[in-house]
């Protein structure tokens, strides 16, 4: 049994706790039906169950519709129940009890699979899993590296999160990862770098050997692959805001978005909105440049200060222990040519005394450095909150909330890609538009549902990796 079990009641998914989230969480133009006495659980589309103390998932099959579910934190040991769910896109599992993969082979359109914080211990029962791009299965129980070897048969995952499982801390994981998932963008939430998966490449070489072979060149160029090229971007915190990365990687897969460029009027929203997300994303990384500027000089100017103060301190310390020296050893030779007379006592007592006066000058050496040293901390530490508030406050101004920014310019270009769909969908109907479409954007374009679902699933994504750029600025700085 779990151990949240001394805390909390298990349930087990009934229709009244599908009701009640229904009518907590839904929207508006259902609400009249999900007030009513009978629900129509066809039109559910998305369905929230965290934190619910789930032990057992039942009773789903009547949301054949729904493609988001939320079932994390709670106390869930296997995964059932999730057969008829077979439209879903989005499904989070994270921080539950699970020990095996299972139950999930009906779910074809899965993109965003979240098993995150479980009790699992092998990557297994994904194969049919061939829609999925996100996959996190992160501070589990995996110990055998070579079994990631596994997901090579996602061929559209492109987003892995493994961190905090055992076999993290083995050497060259990340590596053996990237060597094996060459389609990967994101590993762990940070960038996959196109020069490392380059060299790994290089290293295999066209017979398609393992990478495991290599492995001990690799260790040897590791340190300088990352220490070339981007470094000072990532010191900086803005790696990959230079030119189109980062617009890239948004819509590096969609292919949704790829089919909707043939419809008519998109081509000229496309050219505008990537000069100006480029152009946003250049600002910010400019100014992340002149803030790691600021950041290097600040801290040059604490190292120096720093080595003054302790060079003086050290030059004057070793001065007065010359002094002292110097007159011990005359005032040794004076007692020993004295011998044990008044003249003897009296150097022996001026020795005594000196010593008392050696330690109060070191003493308050001492003190002394010691306050220079609290008050340049002090203004380093005043500084550096100065410098590190500005630039976590412009990055959120800068970033994603001001009107003009990445997260407002995606909004805007999906309202308005949704506009030039819709339009399209509605002169399909009544069989008024002239241009010819594609099969599969016309299979896109089958209802209103089938493309808001679609558009709005891709939407969400990009924001997702928008804000994790932020996210990892924001984090970065922190920990500066």
């Amino acid at each position: 049994m779990s151990q949240f079990f001394n805390n909390v009641e298990p349930n087990i998914i009934d229709d009244e706790m599908v009701q009640k989230a229904i009518e907590e969480k839904c929207p508006e133009d259902l609400g009249d039906l999900a007030r009513g006495e009978n629900i129509n659980f066809k039109v559910v589309t998305e369905l929230q169950l965290s934190f619910k103390s789930i032990l057992q998932i039942d009773n789903l099959w009547p949301l054949e519709n729904l493609t988001k579910l939320q079932l994390d934190n709670n106390v869930i040991e296997k995964i059932e129940g999730l057969q008829s769910l077979v439209h879903l896109v989005w499904l989070d599992l994270s921080f539950n009890n699970i020990e095996v993969i299972e139950g999930l082979d009906t779910l074809v359109k899965l993109q965003d699979l979240s098993l995150y914080s479980n009790r699992i211990s092998k990557i297994e029962h994904l194969d049919t899993l061939q829609e999925l791009q996100i996959f996190s299965i992160g501070k589990n129980n995996l110990t055998i590296l070579e079994d990631v070897v596994y997901l090579r048969r996602l061929k559209n995952l492109r987003t892995l999160n493994l961190s905090g499982n055992p076999f993290c801390s083995k050497e060259h994981y990340m590596l053996f990862v990237v060597a094996h998932l060459p389609s990967l963008v994101y590993l762990d939430f940070k960038l996959v770098r196109d020069s490392t998966v380059r060299f790994l490449h290089s290293l295999t070489g066209k017979s398609g050997n393992s990478i495991l072979q290599s492995l001990c060149f690799v260790a040897l160029g590791a340190g300088s692959l990352q220490k070339s090229g981007s470094q000072k971007h990532t010191t900086a915190f803005v790696e990959y805001l230079n030119g189109s990365l980062l617009f890239d990687s948004l819509y590096a897969e969609d292919r949704e978005a790829a089919k909707l460029a043939s419809l008519p009027g998109v081509e000229d929203l496309l050219q505008a909105y990537p000069s100006w997300f480029v152009s946003v994303s250049g600002n910010l990384y400019n100014y992340g440049l002149e803030e790691y500027e600021k950041r290097e000089a600040e801290v040059s100017k604490f190292d120096k200060r720093l080595h003054e103060i302790l060079t003086v301190n050290q030059q004057e310390s070793k001065r007065i222990i010359s002094d002292f020296e110097s007159r011990n050893q005359r005032r040794l030779e004076e007692i020993y040519h004295a011998g044990s007379g008044a003249i003897a006592e009296s150097k022996r007592a001026q020795g005594k005394e000196d010593i008392l006066q050696l330690w109060d000058a070191l003493m308050t050496l001492e003190a002394l450095v010691s306050n220079d040293l609290e008050e340049l901390l002090q203004d380093f530490k005043r500084s550096v909150d100065i410098i590190a508030s500005t630039f976590i406050e412009n990055i959120q101004g800068i970033y994603p909330f001001h009107s003009i920014q990445c997260r407002d310019l995606e909004n805007q270009h999906h309202e308005k890609l949704m506009e030039i769909a819709i339009a399209i969908l509605d002169k399909l109907d009544e069989d008024e538009l002239e241009e010819n479409l594609p099969d599969d954007v016309r299979r896109l374009l089958v209802d209103k549902n089938t493309i808001v679902n679609a558009m709005d699933t891709s939407h969400s994504i990009r924001l997702r990796k928008i804000d994790k750029r932020e996210s990892d600025m924001l984090c970065n700085t922190y920990q500066w």
